[in-house]
């Protein structure tokens, strides 16, 4: 007996079957429509200090903190981090499109430049820029590296945070959008990821 559901087996009996389910590129657009945080990922070695905007960062456990961003291995972020060792996360707010566009540039100044204009502090546990205005900030600690196709998967466990309540930037269909949302106190957060698909 399979251990798989009939309807996900059964091809003919799923609506996987319509014209062009199977088209790459209709795929490709469908994952783009998997909305996600838009991130600032920064780090410092040896007094340079880098960042890069970032929407695959996702929560992987709880129990201990650990959170995967995935990550161009040619990229100048991933090879500073591998260095490194650590590195801050900047959850970015509905209102800092400007600070997205400014760490997806390919052609912004490297070093301190590219934070010319924006307020930021170092975190005291990674060295790295906290941009102001972010929803959240975390440092992170890595704790290892998986190839994964065209990226590599960056692991890394959370060791310090911040965070305050306003509304967060959202990836969807390869744009930014602002999300207004906040917070509800009276909803519960699950106590695993696996929880949300049980």
């Amino acid at each position: 007996m399979s251990r798989y559901p009939a309807w996900l087996t059964d091809r003919s009996a799923s609506a996987a079957t319509a014209e062009g389910y199977e088209d790459p590129d209709a795929a490709r657009l469908a994952l783009r429509r998997l909305a996600s945080s838009v991130t600032v990922l920064t780090v410092s070695r040896d007094g340079v200090r880098h960042g890069t905007t970032a929407s695959a960062v996702v929560t992987l456990s709880r129990d201990p903190l650990v959170l995967g961003a995935c990550l161009r291995p040619t990229s100048t972020f991933a090879g500073m981090v591998r260095r490194a060792g650590r590195f801050s996360v900047n959850v970015l707010g509905s209102a800092q499109q400007d600070v997205a566009r400014r760490f997806a540039n390919p052609s912004r100044p490297l070093g301190d430049a590219q934070f010319d204009g924006f307020d930021w502090t170092t975190d005291p546990l990674t060295g790295a820029p906290l941009i102001g205005g972010s929803l959240a900030h975390m440092a992170c600690r890595v704790l290892g590296w998986h190839q994964v196709g065209d990226h590599d998967m960056l692991l890394a466990e959370v060791t310090g945070g911040s965070h305050t309540v306003d509304s967060p930037m959202l990836s969807f269909a390869g744009r930014m959008h602002s999300a207004c949302v906040t917070p509800a106190a009276s909803v519960s957060v699950p106590a695993s990821p696996s929880e949300v698909a049980s």
